[in-house]
């Protein structure tokens, strides 16, 4: 199975989430792709790449055959697109409602089927968290796979979380920051914070997408 550097797999999610979201600006420049892995919403950890270091990456990416550049004939920018899944040079074929889980775990690290529903989203719309849970039972037993793991449940928690298993730094990492010494919040609590957390993600996705759009037209 691939295995993938924590910058490698960034680098790779940002491509196939803005495939997703935004195709008319797909496939992305350097810049467009450095910001896209500096974002800080619906990303973690929260990075701050330099285009060398990203660069650098893309090199490594693309001797792997993972990632392929469009810089045509002609073009005054080279724009780079992954080869991770779904292209006639891999085997590795996800269903859109698998790719969206897999892309977010990557882009965030282990999740809760319902934290992964609501943020998963915007790639593919699930209608209630047990779809969710269908497509992570997929992706657990695929006889090509495993592509994801469900962890131990933690203390004091209601799910269980999953992780992705193309980046084994990813593996162990929080989804989110917790204090130790705050309070769970009621089940219905937890819900609406889900909620808004989501729309506060999508919100601030919309406007670093604009900024990106408009940078490529000023430049």
């Amino acid at each position: 199975m691939i295995k993938l550097e924590a910058m490698e797999a960034r680098i790779i999610a940002c491509l196939i989430e803005k495939e997703i979201t935004t195709p008319d600006q797909y496939p992305l420049s350097l810049n467009a792709l450095t910001n896209a892995c500096n974002q800080k919403s619906n990303r973690f950890p929260v990075m701050n790449l330099s285009e060398a270091e990203v660069q650098t990456t893309i090199d490594s990416l693309s001797a792997k055959r993972l990632v392929s550049d469009r810089g045509g004939f002609g073009s005054r920018v080279t724009k780079y697109q992954h080869r991770f899944c779904n292209t006639e040079f891999g085997e590795l074929k996800f269903s859109p409602a698998e790719l969206a889980i897999i892309c977010e775990l990557l882009l965030r690290g282990p999740q809760t089927p319902g934290e992964l529903r609501s943020r998963a989203d915007r790639m593919n719309k699930f209608s209630n968290v047990q779809e969710v849970e269908s497509v992570l039972n997929q992706l657990s037993n695929r006889e090509d796979g495993p592509f994801v793991l469900k962890l131990a449940r933690e203390p004091g928690k209601r799910e269980s979380r999953y992780a992705q298993l193309f980046s084994e730094t990813q593996a162990l990492e929080p989804s989110v920051e917790v204090d130790s010494g705050s309070e769970r919040p009621a089940s219905g609590s937890s819900s609406r914070l889900d909620a808004l957390e989501a729309e506060v993600a999508s919100l601030r996705q919309e406007v670093s997408e604009l900024k990106t759009r408009l940078e490529q037209l000023e430049s």
